[in-house]
């Protein structure tokens, strides 16, 4: 029996001709997608912005915003066909690199209750829950709350 070949997977900077794949993925997965012209605008702003790439092909993308000694995930997304193969994870070793090359000690996100997959993620790397933000994101019945989380760069990595 012969192994399938491993894809071949790429984390490299976001480019503006990636940004109506970003935006394509965005549109997929949620409900409350943000704009491709939010994408051009953290491109534009000089947020370090990265895509994932499996075999060619966009599976996903992040964004940071670094200042100051802290980091904030500002969006991370793997599209559907590609979840649960442990991209996400991948991904977001790579942006908490990224947040510590930067100068980063300490890395802030928030995620919504209703998505528990990226919450598990989220504790399994270290993150930490450390408040709430009331009726943060927009929801199908009014506003959800925002969980808000912590990691602490000088901590190792799970």
């Amino acid at each position: 029996m012969v192994a399938a070949p491993r894809p071949e997977v790429e984390i490299r900077a976001m480019r503006r001709e990636d940004l109506p794949a970003v935006s394509a993925l965005e549109n997929a997965s949620y409900e409350f997608p943000w704009s491709q012209g939010i994408f051009a605008d953290c491109l534009k702003a000089g947020h370090p912005c990265w895509v994932l790439r499996v075999d060619g092909e966009t599976a996903g993308y992040g964004i940071l915003s670094v200042g100051a000694g802290e980091a904030h995930v500002l969006n991370v997304c793997i599209g559907a066909d590609w979840r649960g193969r442990g991209l996400g994870r991948h991904l977001l070793r790579r942006l908490l690199d990224i947040a510590r090359w930067n100068g980063a000690e300490r890395v802030f996100l928030e995620v919504r209750p209703s998505n528990p997959v990226a919450k598990r993620l989220y504790d399994s790397i270290g993150f930490r829950e450390i408040g709430r933000r009331p009726r943060y994101y927009p929801a199908r019945d009014g506003r959800e709350d925002a969980i808000v989380m912590e990691l602490d760069l000088a901590s190792p990595l799970r």
